[in-house]
């Protein structure tokens, strides 16, 4: 059984950006990332934080608006329509998920898709599904889905002609990375050359009947359905590839004194005993979402430079 190690590629990565940013940076651009948080719910606030650190270690700046979460819709739009015309910022990224009294995806439509690094916008998402020959790719592609490729490909998996399995047909990751999979390629970070992808995609969800009947037929098997140890060893195909994209806390109660742990969707003990390759939690998919957004940052910059050189 293989480990696929997100926190290893993503460190790759990230040496890699470290490069990019010092070109910019003796070209006059100091990436900036523009980070938004309404609310101190918990799991956002560590995220943003997260985000910070690993932007500080490439020389990405980030400049982060806390505010309170009854800030008005109208008020959220008028902060993200000014970053839009602030040519020192970059890159949009509004923390999910907001208040209830404010329409998430009108926010993220109203990020300006040059500057949309989350990849999250109808504009964005709009060119990821569609499919014609004369297609444009999307500016951005959303960070955990593509960092699920990214991991894929760099320890060699083949994807072209399998039979990816989804669970879970979420907005941010099991909507977006079935169009991903089934695109005819895409650019990887490392090498910046042009992938095949091609997999043939069944998706997974809550009213799915018999899921088991359909995990079980999954060359790759990527579940984000947000219930602890859910998928066991008699739903996955042996030899089949795992990605847990889950992240719970569950309480241990059997420790004196209490205390919590981090697991998956997956039941690692079990299911690493029959799939070949699978993604530890944390340390999988994780940090291969950050150094997405890292990815996303800086080529949003250059992209800036190249229009200063242009006019």
């Amino acid at each position: 059984m293989k480990l696929l190690d997100g926190k290893t590629l993503s460190a790759k990565i990230k040496e890699e950006l470290k490069t990019e940013v010092i070109k910019l940076i003796n070209n006059g651009i100091v990436p900036n990332l523009g980070v938004i948080l309404v609310g101190d719910f918990a799991p956002s606030v560590i995220y943003v934080r997260n985000k910070e650190t690993a932007c500080a270690e490439v020389g990405i700046k980030t400049q982060t608006l806390r505010l309170k979460d009854d800030i008005s819709e109208a008020r959220l739009l008028e902060i993200i329509d000014n970053w839009n015309k602030d040519n020192n910022i970059h890159g949009i990224l509004v923390q999910m998920p907001l208040p209830q009294h404010i329409n998430s995806q009108k926010v993220l439509d109203t990020i300006r898709a040059d500057k949309d690094v989350d990849g999250l916008s109808a504009s964005n998402l709009g060119h990821l599904i569609s499919n014609r020959s004369d297609a444009i790719e999307p500016l951005f592609y959303p960070c955990t889905p593509s960092g699920i490729i990214e991991l894929l490909v760099h320890n060699q998996i083949m994807i072209e002609g399998k039979h990816c399995v989804i669970i879970g047909r979420g907005e941010l990751v099991g909507k977006p990375l079935a169009n991903m999979l089934l695109a005819k390629h895409m650019t990887l970070s490392l090498n910046h050359k042009k992938h095949p992808i091609n997999a043939t995609v069944t998706i997974c969800h809550s009213k799915t009947p018999n899921i088991a009947n359909f995990t079980r037929q999954a060359d790759i098997l990527i579940v984000a359905i947000g219930k602890p140890k859910f998928v066991k060893k008699d739903m996955v195909k042996p030899d089949a590839v795992v990605i847990d994209v889950g992240v719970n806390r569950i309480q241990l109660n059997n420790r004196i004194p209490p205390t919590t742990k981090i697991v998956g969707d997956v039941d690692f003990d079990e299911v690493s005993t029959v799939a070949s390759a699978i993604t530890p939690v944390p340390g999988g998919v994780g940090p291969m979402t950050v150094a997405m957004l890292l990815k996303n940052t800086v080529k949003a910059a250059k992209q800036h430079l190249k229009n200063l050189i242009g006019n």
